[in-house]
């Protein structure tokens, strides 16, 4: 058996729920954040199924992007901000993709071009998962996938003169059928970066934010994640899964 990349995608979304229900991660009446991309709706749908089927109810969803936030709408998942007063600030859980997961489960993610509200949901979760297809594992991160930087635009020439300094060469994102630059849920602009050696991560993390007219970089290292990465061959691996 050889899975396509969209097989394991559902794979690997369909594991991870199933799992945390079974250990009891995902329970009803929780606080759960969702996130975007081709990985995380999968996984939306399938909580869709285990809501529908009874296994959950009363679950309340925060949405890190539109496009999960029509997910939910269209499934009948009710949606919330971090800010409503039944949220409270944090969640129990928050399951999303990641574009690079390295062996100390350090991610990139951003290349939908939504990780800052990703990171606010995900680093104010009590557990975060990434749920991945065996492509996004790898043994370094930097020098291949580009490390999203949302910024505000007025401070693109001085932030990527700062983001040189460090090593990086920074691109902006450019829209695909629109003119111009890429502009994020949140009416910034993106700079795509990489190095031409392995980073620390943790550490470029800090640097990067620390740059002024940064918004959020992508690199996510403080909330050590679960990780399920899903295999060609129809296995999934669990990382850090206590």
């Amino acid at each position: 058996m050889s899975l396509s990349q969209s097989e394991q995608k559902t794979l690997v979304a369909n594991t991870a729920v199933d799992t945390l229900i079974e250990k009891g991660l995902i329970f009803s009446g929780m606080k759960i954040g969702l996130g975007t991309g081709s990985t995380a709706m999968p996984a939306v749908k399938r909580l869709a199924e285990r809501i529908a089927d009874g296994t959950l109810k009363d679950v309340k969803a925060v949405v890190t992007s539109f496009q999960t936030q029509n997910a939910c709408q269209d499934y009948g998942i009710p949606v919330y901000t971090m800010n409503d007063k039944v949220i409270g600030g944090q969640l129990d859980l928050a399951i999303d993709g990641a574009d690079e997961v390295d062996p100390d489960c350090n991610c990139i993610k951003g290349g939908g071009a939504a990780h800052v509200r990703e990171k606010i949901v995900e680093y104010n979760a009590k557990i975060f998962v990434v749920i991945a297809d065996s492509s996004k594992s790898v043994q370094s991160i930097g020098t291949k996938f580009p490390v999203p930087v949302e910024i505000i635009g007025d401070a693109r020439v001085p932030v990527m003169n700062a983001l040189a300094s460090l090593g990086a060469t920074a691109v902006l994102r450019e829209g695909v059928r629109k003119a111009g630059p890429v502009i994020t849920d949140n009416g910034n602009q993106i700079l795509d970066c990489t190095w031409k050696e392995p980073i620390n991560v943790p550490e470029m993390e800090a640097k990067i934010n620390s740059i002024v007219g940064v918004v959020e970089t992508g690199l996510f290292t403080q909330n050590k994640p679960i990780v399920f990465i899903s295999k060609e061959d129809g296995s999934v691996e669990i990382r850090n899964l206590k």
